[in-house]
């Protein structure tokens, strides 16, 4: 029987599903202090027992986003507020390559916020 956070990748379609597990791998890699963990049902990337952040899929556009645990004191163009109050999220196009020296910049936005 799998985990809820294997579910969680497994259930999505393709190309979303390709994505997050790109997305996931690609989280993993920046940081061997990350753990994953499936939290508030959500697949969760923890620093220091704090949530660092955390993938999922955007219900109008149904692209994968990854939410920045304290995004609201990282101050990045990619990055969009909307209505939260403490995340910011990076939208990923599931049909591009991920962007990731932009994921990269803004993890190491948020690592200083860890220090």
């Amino acid at each position: 029987m799998l985990r809820d956070i294997d579910n969680f990748y497994l259930e999505k379609e393709e190309p979303v599903k390709s994505c997050l597990l790109a997305l996931r791998d690609s989280i993993l890699n920046y940081n061997q202090s990350f753990e994953p963990v499936w939290k508030y049902r959500l697949p969760c990337f923890l620093y220091r027992n704090h949530i660092f952040c955390y993938l999922w899929v955007d219900k109008k556009t149904q692209h994968p986003y990854i939410a920045i645990g304290k995004g609201r004191d990282i101050d990045h163009p990619e990055l969009i507020r909307g209505n939260r109050t403490f995340v910011k999220l990076l939208f990923i196009d599931p049909k591009k390559d991920l962007p990731i020296k932009t994921i990269h910049t803004i993890f190491d936005l948020a690592m200083g916020l860890y220090d």
